[in-house]
């Protein structure tokens, strides 16, 4: 039977766009078992009717504090709830639970309850990226609160981005992990608190003269969801990245390198310290013997650069791995996934690799989405479709946890 079978859940629903996504979260619910209770601010009755949620919840839709028939519903509400999950939640009503201002019958249940709490993040991605929003999100989770990550998509007014809100399967899901207490649960949990987690992101850059290098297309954008993600599940993380990163939470240790060679000093010198290591930064495997001091003219004619290996990063800390460490690598491939991510993770004697398709639509290199493999040492495999590279992080994280359980 579901967790959410005979479930008493308080939907609250704020003031976003994204109001209308919960008329199908409170449908799901009810249509699981759930006795779901609406709650709307102000704001989300522009967005959205209260008839609706009348017609869709196990009972009418509450909006206010003052225009119920029964005194003081916040107490009722947040006493009578098994959870309290608020979709969209915006950065407004983030702020206010944060600071424990209770200027609305939403905020005054989510003071009022000790029931766990679902926050589901919905704003455009300039505001889900500002330090203030995401300073509360870490103050709220380190206070237990569930967080349902927003996702990339189409936002209002045309723009694509981060922060959408996650869909309604997705919410509905992380609503039933909860009550459940199961594994899925980890999303929503701080299930790293207490590792230290070294990220790698980014493509390097390896100088031919003052003005050129040989790079890649790395943007650095799947190390830096696996960053924020470790974060946000209580990880204390130190991402080392060739890219400026966006989106990170609070405490994330930022090391900013360019070549392979600093990107091996900055990892090897840290790594004996850590728990887990993810390598997802795309280091270059060759770099010229010499770096000309000047630009190189083209009059000049095409210079002869000589190449040389650089260190295998990843190799070196399977070889140089103390007991406990977990360390997962990455695999960019165009033909022959498996067998060649296979054989890399047998080679470099890591715990887990991540494979993917970078000449596929949507996957990799620059783009907001990926689709990926995730090998482990033990034969293992588990794919995961085309996602935006949050969720990606997400299953990877979901893997490490699983590996460092079955030794």
């Amino acid at each position: 039977m579901s967790a959410l079978s005979g479930a008493r859940i308080v939907l609250g629903v704020s003031g976003g766009i994204a109001a209308y996504k919960a008329v199908e979260v409170c449908r799901r619910l009810v249509d699981a078992g759930a006795h779901v209770v609406p709650v709307l601010t102000e704001g989300a009755l522009r967005f959205v009717g209260r008839t609706t949620f009348d017609a869709l919840g196990s009972e009418r839709a509450w909006t206010s504090l003052w225009d119920e028939d029964r005194p003081i519903p916040h107490t009722h509400l947040g006493q009578s709830a098994d959870l309290v999950l608020v979709a969209p939640a915006t950065a407004r009503v983030l702020g206010l639970y944060r600071a424990g201002i209770s200027e609305d019958l939403l905020q005054n249940v989510l003071l009022a309850t000790r029931a766990p709490v679902i926050v589901c993040p919905a704003m455009h991605t300039e505001m889900w990226e500002h330090p203030a929003v995401q300073e509360n999100l870490a103050v709220l989770r380190d206070r237990g609160v569930h967080v349902v990550e927003p996702g990339v998509g189409r936002l209002a007014g045309g723009d694509v981005g981060a922060g959408r809100l996650a869909e309604p399967a997705d919410i509905v899901a992380a609503a039933e992990a909860v009550l459940g207490g199961g594994a899925g649960a980890a999303a929503t949990s701080r299930d790293l608190a207490g590792l230290r987690v070294l990220v790698t992101a980014g493509g390097t850059r390896e100088p031919i003269d003052p003005v050129r290098f040989i790079g890649n297309r790395s943007s650095g954008k799947q190390g830096h969801a696996v960053a924020a993600e470790a974060a946000s599940r209580g990880a204390e993380v130190t991402l080392v990245t060739t890219t400026e990163p966006t989106g990170l939470p609070p405490g994330v240790t930022v090391v900013r390198v360019e070549t392979a060679a600093e990107m091996e000093e900055a990892v090897l010198s840290r790594a004996e310290a850590v728990d887990v290591v993810v390598m997802a930064a795309a280091v270059a495997d060759f770099r010229p013997v010499a770096v000309a001091d000047r630009k190189l003219k083209k009059a000049e004619g095409a210079p002869e650069i000589v190449l040389e290996p650089t260190t295998d990063i990843l190799a070196a800390l399977g070889k140089q791995r103390r007991a406990g460490q977990t360390i997962v690598g990455f695999a960019a491939e165009t033909d022959d996934l498996r067998a060649n991510a296979a054989e890399k993770l047998a080679r470099k004697g890591i715990d887990l690799i991540v494979a993917n398709d970078v000449s596929a639509p949507g996957v990799g290199f620059e783009h907001d989405t990926n689709a990926v493999v995730i090998l482990d040492a033990a034969g293992g495999a588990t794919e995961i479709p085309l996602s935006d590279k949050r969720a990606i992080a997400r299953s990877i994280l979901d893997a490490v946890i699983q590996t460092r359980s079955n030794p």
